[in-house]
Formats: structure tokens, C-alpha cells, sequence
């Protein structure tokens, strides 16, 4: 199922720090938002402070959302954002406060025919669960693990049985080039060759995804894949995964211990895992 009819690039916007800003495109995207007439804008960026005044040149019939002090709005649709709970719990508080009860806190991720296809179209000759896959790259430098240690988990998986499949954006392709000259077994290496959702499929069928706190792992969440994730960003409480059973979230920043990391794989991938289907490692790109 798709919960999604459509998707509108953002230009980005003065203040806001993941993109750059060109007042000229912005203007041309004000324009073209003020034609949609939307009858109503939900703000879940944050909490408003500096997107609030933005949307509300939007021109929608009604706007709802966050705020805070710093920008309060006058509509009862407005919660005060809270600052303390978890992400998903903070969003389902803003869906109760609009009258729409929540029924769970699961995360989901649709994956359609066309990312099936996408996925087989990267002619991987891995089978379900005989791979893991170690995404290394994020786009906040000051958020990357050194990849000699990544190297040393994707060791122990490729010593364990599984092919290692090694995954990025275009734009991450000096990481995980650095990554695979670290890692003393062959790679299956997919940078830049995966879409959205063939990069879903990928990791639905994966035995572990390894990574950094970026926006790949919060996938494995939603598709029931276990994960072990690095926190650079020292916010863990506010975005990992609840479901701590298959889902291991070491903070960096509070403890650099090797040791926990270690840990917590082998809670993941103890050693008894061996895959022992065909393992054949002949990638395609397309």
C-alpha cells in the first residue's frame, strides 16, 4: 500500500542546514505551493521555529503542527513540541491532538512491484539472508565511524559466512571505496547503483544491516530487519529503533568502547550463524 501520491522537491530554505538556499528558486517554489491550494499542511519538521513562518505564506485553507515559544502560532491545531519524547511517540502526540487516535507504533515501508524489479535488475546473485550490508557514508562528515572500524564488523561477517555488500549514495563513493581497501574479503559493492526502494528490497532480505546513525537505518526498523547502528550524533533516545531485541544502538559519543560494539553484534550475529546456501559473488551493474 502507498501512502504517498506524490512527491514535491523543497529547495531548501534560509535557516534550515541539510541543503543550500537560492532566494530566486525559493520564490519560483512559493509561487508554485500557493497554486496547490492545499487544504491542509502538516509541519513535522521540528519544532516550527524556523519553518512556521515559512508555511504559513503557503496559503493553505488549514495549517497544524508544532510550535514553541519562538514561534507561536494562534491555531488550537498547533501542539507544543516535545522536546523529550521519541520521534515516533512525538508524532503520534501530534495525531492525537488532531483527533486521530494512534494504532501503533510500528514504522512501515511499502515496497511496490517496480522496487522488486529495480532489485533484480542489479543482477545480485546473493540469497535472503546470506548477505550483510555495511553502509559506511553520511552526508554530515562529522557524523562518519572511521571505516577501518566498520571493516572490522564486515571481517567477522564475511568470517561467519555471508557475503558483504557494501552500499552508498553516489556522492559517498570515496567512503566506501576507503571502506572496501580496509576489508580483507571480497565485496559486493552497490554505491550509487540502488534506488530507494530496490535499496528497500536489499535490505528486507539482508541478515543484518551495519551502519551510522544517517537515513538508511531507519529502514531495517520498518522492515523487520536486524540492524546494528553507531550514534555520532549523541540523540539516540530520540530516533532508534524501540524494538531493542533486533535493533542495537551504541552511542558513540557517550562511550567509544569497541568492546560494546563488539557486544552488541554478537547479540545480532553470534557466531553459530552460518549461512551455508550458495554463495556465489558475481555483481552486475547496470
Amino acid at each position: 500500500m502507498s501512502h504517498f501520491d506524490r512527491l514535491i522537491r523543497f529547495p531548501g530554505y534560509r535557516g534550515l542546514p541539510e541543503q543550500g538556499y537560492d532566494e530566486g528558486e525559493f520564490a519560483a517554489f512559493l509561487l508554485d505551493m500557493r497554486d496547490e491550494h492545499f487544504d491542509l499542511l502538516l509541519q513535522m519538521q521540528g519544532n516550527g521555529t524556523i519553518v512556521n513562518g515559512m508555511l504559513s505564506r503557503f496559503g493553505a485553507v488549514r495549517l497544524a503542527g508544532f510550535h514553541n515559544k519562538e514561534c507561536r502560532m494562534s491555531s488550537q491545531d498547533f501542539l507544543e513540541y516535545p522536546e523529550h519524547l521519541h520521534e515516533i511517540e512525538r508524532h503520534l502526540a501530534l495525531m492525537a491532538h488532531l483527533g486521530m487516535p494512534p494504532v501503533g507504533e510500528e514504522l512501515e515501508f511499502p515496497l511496490t512491484k517496480e522496487d522488486e524489479s529495480a532489485f533484480r535488475a542489479l543482477q545480485l546473485r546473493v540469497e535472503r539472508g546470506s548477505y550483510v550490508c555495511i553502509h559506511a557514508g553520511s552526508r554530515d562528515s562529522r557524523r562518519r565511524w572511521p571505516p577501518p572500524y566498520f571493516a572490522l564488523l564486515a571481517d567477522l561477517c564475511a568470517e561467519r559466512g555471508f557475503d558483504l555488500v557494501i552500499t552508498g549514495t553516489g556522492n559517498e563513493s570515496e567512503i566506501t571505496r576507503e571502506l572496501i581497501k580496509w576489508i580483507h574479503h571480497p565485496v559486493i559493492d552497490v554505491t550509487g547503483m540502488t534506488t530507494l526502494g530496490s535499496m528497500g528490497v536489499l535490505l528486507r532480505d539482508s541478515a543484518l544491516l551495519i551502519a551510522k546513525c544517517t537515513g538508511v537505518a531507519h529502514m531495517p526498523a520498518a522492515l523487520r530487519t536486524p540492524s546494528l547502528i553507531i550514534s555520532m550524533d549523541g540523540e539516540p533516545d530520540r530516533w532508534a529503533a524501540l524494538d531493542h531485541s533486533i535493533h542495537k544502538t551504541i552511542d558513540w559519543k557517550m562511550s567509544q568502547s569497541l568492546e560494546d560494539v563488539f557486544a552488541a553484534f554478537e547479540e545480532l550475529l553470534p557466531i553459530g550463524s552460518v549461512f551455508s546456501g550458495d554463495r556465489s559473488l558475481s555483481p552486475t551493474p547496470v
